[in-house]
């Protein structure tokens, strides 16, 4: 007779899952119509969610639905513009980590990470990596630094070799359930290792040809954390497309802007060709990031592609 139980998804490889229940590991595989429930993404399942689940008495286990997500952080899928990537749910915070050097994180993928966050009320945290190799430019790291702590994100210098911004790591991680992300090769799994060293993560080196990371990360996999909380390593991304965000719903989704838009002539301002804009007023005077404001433009005029 099929035994029931909830439990927690804490890896996917896409076509299997491992769901945590009662302190025990499941290897299980999706209903098939759960499969094709009509969700728009590439994976119905992601790590993170809280799942309901039937052991059959052959020991085969199926994930039978999905429990409701209180949030979850989302992508455009790689190949597909019509669909999404969901990279975990259910998520207490995001950090997100930045290398300004081997490999250089561009900033535009920085902005659509926390615009995703932002829409999904996801508290993030940028941990700038690689500090030692951010010494050697300090005025870039002083710039990027003052450019998020201005929009209102912590900013986290931290280095695997130097264990600087390790142990302000560890405080944040604690009792909480945390997204890692980042740019392919930034150095996530040497990060979580340093954050937990009894786990076994395969890390790898930059490409010397390209200056781009290899990917280490194969799945999503959810670890536990010696001092409480779990974190959430993620395979390295190359791209962040936004999914359904409208144009006319972005600018909510930057603080920095959000703050000054009640100064702006018009209500329903753009802050893209309106007179009277504050927000473009600001970026004139240098007391707005140009470089935020320039993603805001981009993303506003690429993701108009996709809904065309």
């Amino acid at each position: 007779m099929a035994r029931s139980f909830t439990g927690t998804v804490v890896r996917s490889t896409g076509s299997w899952y491992d769901v945590l229940a009662g302190g025990e590991t499941h290897r299980c595989r999706i209903r098939g119509r759960l499969r094709l429930s009509g969700v728009r993404t590439t994976n119905p399942v992601a790590v993170g969610d809280e799942v309901e689940c039937e052991a059959a008495d052959d020991g085969a286990c199926a994930i039978t639905a999905v429990l409701p997500r209180r949030n979850y952080v989302i992508r455009r899928a790689s190949n597909l513009s019509k669909e999404s990537h969901i990279l975990a749910a259910n998520l207490d915070q995001a950090l997100l980590l930045a290398t300004l050097a081997e490999p250089v994180t561009p900033p535009e993928f920085v902005d659509r990470f926390l615009v995703t966050c932002e829409a999904y009320r996801i508290p993030a945290v940028i941990a700038l990596g690689k500090a030692d190799l951010a010494a050697a430019a300090p005025e870039e790291a002083a710039a990027f630094r003052a450019t998020y702590e201005a929009a209102g994100y912590p900013v986290i210098g931290v280095s695997s070799r130097t264990g600087e911004g390790i142990d302000r790591i560890r405080t944040l991680l604690r009792g909480r359930t945390t997204l890692l992300a980042g740019h392919s090769g930034v150095g996530k799994s040497t990060l979580v290792t340093t954050l937990e060293p009894g786990l076994d993560l395969r890390t790898g080196t930059i490409s010397d040809s390209h200056h781009k990371g290899r990917h280490t990360t194969t799945f999503a996999t959810m670890y536990p954390l010696a001092e409480g909380g779990r974190i959430i390593d993620t395979p390295g991304i190359k791209g962040f497309g936004l999914i359904d965000i409208e144009g006319r719903e972005l600018r909510h989704f930057f603080p920095e802007m959000m703050r000054l838009s009640p100064g702006c002539r018009f209500y329903d301002c753009s802050h893209t060709h309106e007179p009277g804009c504050a927000v473009r007023e600001a970026v004139e005077r240098g007391e707005l990031s140009f470089q935020r404001y320039e993603s805001y433009l981009k993303i506003l005029d690429e993701d108009e592609k996709y809904r065309k």
